[in-house]
């Protein structure tokens, strides 16, 4: 048998099973090459101390700093064995700010001993707060000055490495592991090409590898980085690029529109002119079309851009040419309210095999899981025999049983809510694979595009339709200044005294009591500290109706209703007979009532950046001016109220994307977005290092376009299987 791999060798052949299966757990780390390449956070110099003053609170942090000051003391307790307990406070400093250590009991002796005046030491601990002073309670500590200096030398030199640890496994113990397995780093494989790495004046991996946890000076630590981050780029674009090659061999039927078809009829009855965006971008996927390759395009566009419209212009161009087309939606309503608005675009060209209906007109059905068997039959045996021409639908379009006659195209909204599982099962119901057209409201930075979607090319809709009016965003502070919300009511009721609509937005149903397992839920650590639950829909709509908006027709629209009463409360609100729609996050994405003006967002904290700037695309629609008011009992010194204020404060999407990103870390938007799974990049920031993700994609397609196997590059290989979990691995190697 060939002996294992230093890297492939399991933790717990190395450091023991009780260390390794606490890594396991809490750091998903399995082998020497997991550890390796469990980078440090930050360093710390032996003569330097870490800033105090910026802590944060409820996080587990590790500083390095001084004890100052050391007092025990004895208190009556009727706990202790003598009727005598005993607290240990230690304040610790680092020139910019002190903070208070608290032992108790049986935990004061040690440190009692260790922890005196002019001693260094490494303190690991959740930060809180008493008595209005920061504080960590029995906090782990390891002393830097013990048995000569040689505890800081085993870890880095004049460095020491701060790694992402948890309250089971501080960072010294990490990086005691770290430098057990470190000899195992030589034999790294490296998967940069050698023309690459020495043009780019690159240190090799294992010197990366030894460099970033045993570094000897700063420029140690920068040479490092900026080889691992390389790593991480390269390997994942060259992962994207070998996706689009196969892609790119795959056979399609090229979809022409007829020259007096469908399509021409369409765009004779549009009651105004497409913008010069949208025309733009229409031409880009006609051209994709056309070609005996299947189209890969992510359509991205600001809220309210017209995106829905170039799509259906594809589908109509690939009815025209004889084959149909999919529309994959994420909820229910969605589907729905696209089917409405894509039939009320058409009018009688949307009537095929109808009386009345228009000559090249085809038929539009709509699938979902709640439909009535007969209807469901009726839609399935259309698809099957092509009479429809279009289907819009949600997850129900993947399932065995349907059948297409000649599916041609396949549209998925809001593709962030799909696993590309979903999208690659739609995609193989063709006689030859589809084209795609993937479309997000969500902006998203180019880096982002590059790295989450490197398998699409790009389209950007950055124009507004003409008719579109401005939206006001205002934050509402509920708890400083509580005469703002009644304001906030009264404009509704101006808005709605002016024949407009308004929505009501909140994070929660509120009929969760009812049920017995959520009832037992937990509640969130804002709810426990605010002793409040999230507004939710049921108790505010009532509320309202009963007191500020008492008078008007208010109605509620949430996830958990039975599809037929969503749709009639939908099509009550777009005809104008409700006044006021009280709802959760449903109405999100894709609902357009250009009537309604108005939008109060409650507890508007509890929502993401991307998600309130969708919610706000709701409303100026039409020719009136939009007004979306952000409540907030949040303090306005809070990261969540600058947040709330950075919305306000701007209507452009890319930016906020940008703002979103920064706050929050890049595995929320590289792992989830394409599989839920963990993201593979550790080093890599997706906003900061644009050029090196530029670069890193234009290497690898030409890498791949020379060698598609990667048979001269055996360390990349291996790479691409360690870097790619399974499941992504399995999204690339799809067709």
């Amino acid at each position: 048998m060939d002996p294992v791999p230093a890297l492939e060798e399991p933790l717990k052949k190395v450091l023991g099973p009780a260390t390794a299966k606490v890594m396991a757990e809490h750091l998903g780390l399995h082998t020497v090459g997991d550890l390796l390449h469990h980078y440090p956070r930050r360093y710390e110099e032996r003569g330097q101390l870490t800033h105090l003053a910026d802590l944060p609170m409820d996080e587990h942090v590790t500083v390095v700093a001084m004890v100052a000051d050391a007092r025990l003391h004895t208190f009556a307790s009727s706990k202790a064995p003598r009727g005598k307990g005993q607290r240990l406070e230690v304040t610790i400093t680092d020139g910019s700010g002190r903070l208070q250590l608290v032992f108790f009991g049986n935990g004061v002796h040690k440190p009692h001993k260790d922890l005196l005046p002019g001693t260094r030491a490494m303190f690991a601990g959740k930060v809180s707060v008493f008595n209005r002073r920061l504080q960590l309670a029995h906090p782990a500590y390891e002393l830097l000055r013990g048995e000569g200096e040689e505890s800081v030398e085993s870890w880095a030199g004049a460095l020491i490495p701060l790694y992402p640890a948890t309250a089971k496994l501080e960072s010294w113990k990490i990086g005691k592991a770290i430098q057990t397995v470190l000899p195992g780093a030589q034999e790294a494989v490296d998967p940069l090409p050698a023309a690459l790495r020495e043009g780019r004046a690159l240190v090799t991996l294992p010197e990366a590898l030894l460099k970033i946890h045993r570094p000897h000076t700063k420029a140690d630590i920068e040479d490092a980085r900026a080889r691992l981050k390389w790593d991480e780029a390269f390997v994942l674009q060259v992962a994207l690029a070998r996706r689009r090659h196969a892609d790119g061999q795959l056979p399609a039927v090229p979809r022409r529109p007829a020259p007096d078809g469908l399509l021409t009829a369409f765009d004779a009855r549009l009651p105004f002119t497409l913008t010069e965006g949208q025309r733009k971008v229409s031409a880009e996927i006609f051209a994709d079309l056309a070609t005996d390759h299947p189209m890969h395009r992510l359509l991205q566009g600001e809220v309210g851009s017209g995106k829905t419209m170039v799509a259906l212009r594809a589908m109509l161009a690939v009815v025209d040419a004889g084959g149909q087309a999919a529309m994959l939606a994420p909820t229910e309503v969605l589907a729905q309210q696209h089917h409405r608005s894509v039939v009320e675009m058409m009018g009688g060209l949307a009537e095929g095999g109808m009386l009345g209906g228009a000559e090249q007109a085809t038929k539009v059905v709509l699938l979902t899981g709640s439909m009535g068997a007969a209807a469901r039959r009726q839609a399935l045996l259309d698809l099957v025999t092509g009479e429809a021409g279009i289907v819009i639908g949600t997850h129900a379009l993947i399932e065995d049983k349907v059948r297409f006659h000649d599916l041609g195209l396949v549209v998925v909204d809001e593709q962030h809510r799909f696993g590309v599982e979903q999208r690659d099962a739609l995609r193989g119901k063709g006689n030859q694979p589809p084209h795609l057209l993937v479309m997000t409201a969500t902006p998203i930075p180019r880096t982002v595009a590059m790295t989450v979607f490197g398998d699409l090319e790009t389209s950007v809709l950055d124009q507004l339709p003409a008719g579109r009016s401005p939206i006001a965003s205002h934050v509402v502070p509920a708890a400083d200044k509580p005469h703002f919300l009644a304001r906030a009511w009264e404009r509704v009721r101006e808005e709605v005294g002016k024949g407009h609509q308004a929505y009501v937005v909140c994070p929660r149903i509120g009929d969760e009591e009812d049920d017995p397992k959520k009832a037992a839920g937990k509640k969130s650590p804002e709810d426990e500290a605010e002793k409040r639950p999230p507004l939710a829909v049921l108790d505010t709509a009532d509320q309202l109706a009963r007191g500020p908006l008492q008078g008007l027709a208010v109605e509620v629209l949430h996830g958990r209703m039975a599809p037929d009463d969503k749709d009639a409360v939908m099509r009550r609100f777009a005809a104008g007979e409700t006044d006021v729609l009280v709802a959760t996050t449903v109405i999100e994405v894709g609902v357009n009532v250009p009537n309604a003006t108005a939008m109060v967002i409650m507890d508007a904290d509890r929502f993401g950046v991307s998600q309130l700037h969708q919610l706000r695309g709701r409303v100026g629609r039409g020719a009136a001016p939009g007004l979306c008011l952000l409540v907030s009992e949040m303090p306005e010194a809070s990261p969540a109220r600058q947040r709330l204020t950075a919305v306000a404060a701007t209507l452009d999407g890319f930016a906020l994307s940008r703002i979103d990103l920064e706050q929050r870390r890049e595995g929320d938007v590289l792992g989830q977005a394409q599989s839920g799974a963990r993201t593979s990049l550790r080093m890599l920031a997706v906003i900061e290092d644009e050029e090196i993700i530029a670069e890193a994609r234009e290497e690898a397609t030409g890498l791949v376009a020379r060698d598609p196997e990667l048979t001269r590059l055996p360390g990349l290989r291996t790479a691409l299987d360690a870097l790619l979990d399974e499941e992504r691995e399995q999204f690339l190697e799809k067709g």
